[in-house]
């Protein structure tokens, strides 16, 4: 039904100029939830942007904008009154709102302040005080709030006056005078109550999940996860509650840092941007410093090779199963990395359990590396009829890559977390170019000890 709906709108919009049927046009447009509306009006020409929005009602307005990215916000804005962009504003979530002023140049910002009421710019002020990547930053303080006094008359009645400006009113918070967090009421507890007369504190659960104002965003999200949660409460260093974040901004917090930890774990710069939205500039930014560095780092493999030229030179077969070792060392500690940077990111694996990490890694190391060294062994002999001392050297050297391969993927991921940098920047790139220096060390070595070469 979307799908049919938005297509009638994008055929509606080819000929808007000739048609001019404004009415049917906001018909539609009311038909259509801001999430499927915002990709319509990115591909929109910016001339007919302004007209599209215009039409749009107070509130749908305000939700497409939010759904807008930052370059196409600041070109509607340029574009909208000083009356239209404070509607706008006013009607914006305070964290929508704070994010905005966030993303936008110094000039719309000046403009985006002056329009907005004094309220307004004192909450957008108090919630850019925090981290963006912190709990204080992606919070909202629009939330309920109830006194623990007030009896459940008192309490719906509070909801129906205040509810049509919180975030969400289906859980409520319970606070003292200084606004401590008390406990937490559901609207399902107060509507099923009969006795109106009840106070609320006999409803509440005390001491709730709650997050710090200082708290990791992605910690918070893991809370969501954890207890099945729609809104978790956000206190202060004194415990009082100053905001509420809830699941749909979890979900957003996971699929950005899903999002940034990809591009990391493949050596990119992360971007928020959609691919189509990048220019080619700012592709080539994300993707080249990394190769370049992964190009110059790989020198130390071609040092190793030409160090041991002579081993080369004497038993020419080394030379053929160089790829095939420096891939499998990369894959196993690819899938070691893996393995530990998603525990560290759901909160399995801690900094302090790096040694039971290194103590299963090495178990499982050894099983692989010995299941593909025999496997090799036998595929040597049987199949490419190479001598049984250089498929020693080659199923020896399997063995002790994969070992080293799966402790250094396993390891790095702990001892980033523990040095406070992102694990995912220890992925696959890093540990490849790691692994492949050390096994041709450990390949060529073992080539002299066995095959007795110069």
């Amino acid at each position: 039904m979307a799908h049919t709906t938005i297509e009638t709108l994008k055929t509606m919009l080819a000929h808007l100029d000739d048609a001019k049927k404004y009415q049917s046009l906001r018909d539609v447009l009311q038909s259509l939830p801001a999430p499927d509306l915002a990709p319509v009006f990115e591909d929109l020409s910016p001339e007919k942007r302004p007209v599209l929005f215009r039409l749009c009602p107070k509130d749908q307005a305000a939700a497409l904008f939010a759904e807008l990215t930052p370059e196409t916000q600041q070109s509607l804005i340029e574009e909208l009154s000083d009356k239209e962009l404070g509607a706008v504003v006013a009607a914006l979530c305070a964290d929508d709102a704070a994010d905005l002023v966030e993303e936008m140049p110094a000039s719309v910002v000046r403009r985006i302040l002056a329009q907005a009421d004094a309220g307004t710019r004192r909450t957008i002020n108090e919630l850019l005080k925090y981290p963006q990547d912190s709990a204080g930053g992606v919070m909202t303080p629009e939330f309920m709030e109830l006194r623990p006094g007030w009896t459940v008359r008192r309490a719906m009645a509070e909801l129906r006056a205040h509810g049509f400006d919180k975030e969400t009113i289906n859980t409520c918070y319970v606070t003292g005078p200084d606004r401590t967090l008390l406990g937490e009421v559901t609207l399902r507890a107060l509507v099923l109550e009969k006795d109106p007369g009840r106070p609320v504190q006999a409803l509440m659960q005390e001491a709730p999940v709650r997050a710090a104002t200082a708290a990791d965003r992605e910690e918070v999200s893991r809370l969501f996860e954890k207890y099945g949660l729609l809104a978790i409460p956000v206190v202060d260093a004194e415990d009082r509650l100053v905001g509420i974040v809830t699941v749909d901004d979890a979900m957003t917090i996971l699929q950005d840092e899903t999002a940034e930890d990809l591009a990391k774990m493949n050596a990119m710069a992360p971007s928020d941007k959609p691919y189509f939205r990048m220019s080619l500039w700012e592709l080539y930014r994300s993707r080249a410093p990394w190769l370049l560095f992964l190009m110059l780092s790989a020198t130390f493999s071609s040092l190793v090779i030409r160090g041991y030229e002579d081993a080369l030179a004497a038993v020419t077969a080394l030379t053929a199963y160089i790829p095939m070792l420096t891939d499998t060392g990369g894959n196993a500690g690819s899938q070691s990395t893996s393995t530990i940077i998603r525990g560290l990111a759901v909160g399995d694996i801690t900094p302090r359990d790096w040694l039971r990490v290194l103590w299963r890694e090495l178990r499982v190391a050894l099983l692989c590396g010995g299941t593909l060294a025999v496997c090799n062994f036998g595929k040597m002999l049987l199949l490419d009829r190479m001598a049984a001392p250089v498929a020693l050297v080659v199923s020896l050297t399997l063995v002790c890559t994969v070992l080293l391969s799966q402790l250094i993927g396993g390891a790095l991921p702990v001892a980033a977390r523990r040095l406070g940098v992102d694990p995912a920047v220890m992925a696959s790139p890093v540990i490849t170019t790691i692994v492949d220096t050390t096994t041709l060390l450990i390949y060529f070595n073992f080539a002299r000890l066995v095959l007795h070469l110069a």
